[in-house]
């Protein structure tokens, strides 16, 4: 073997050992990503049951209903749309009526019920997820303002 041809060896074997990593890295990824929605988005997106994603809104007044054990069924709303969504588990404390909320979980079933993993509530009264914010805006849904990041 050459010098050159020990080079071009080495490049090729650098290439393909960067190419490697780049695609493990990329499929990790893939597999964690978890798309953000609201209720609203859902009727005209097509997800497939078993599909990881997170749904952020209101949770609606009256909707709350606690069952067997630690099981918890409530409705998120974007005020046009609303999803019930079940969770089993412990709600942050600061989970509640009419408060903003980000659920993070999969649709399960032929009747697609989002089954939640993780509930995140807001951390105090003057704080709503900028996704979430954006998302209500567009909707037409009034915000005075206090209601996000900036």
């Amino acid at each position: 073997m050459t010098r050159k041809q020990k080079r071009l060896a080495v490049i090729a074997g650098g290439m393909g050992f960067i190419l490697t990593a780049v695609l493990l890295v990329m499929f990790a990824f893939g597999q964690s990503i978890a798309y953000f929605y609201v209720p609203g988005d859902l009727a005209k997106a097509d997800l497939q049951p078993g599909t990881r994603i997170r749904l952020g809104g209101l949770v609606e007044t009256g909707s709350v209903v606690r069952g067997e054990g630690s099981t918890i069924t409530f409705t998120v709303t974007d005020t046009l749309s609303e999803l019930p969504v079940t969770y089993t588990g412990i709600l942050p404390d600061l989970f509640r009526e009419g408060q903003g909320v980000v659920a993070e979980g999969r649709f399960e079933g032929i009747d697609k019920v989002f089954v939640a993993d993780t509930v995140l509530a807001k951390h105090d009264e003057t704080y709503m997820p900028k996704d979430v914010a954006d998302r209500l805006k567009a909707q037409g849904v009034e915000l005075s303002g206090k209601e996000e990041i900036q």
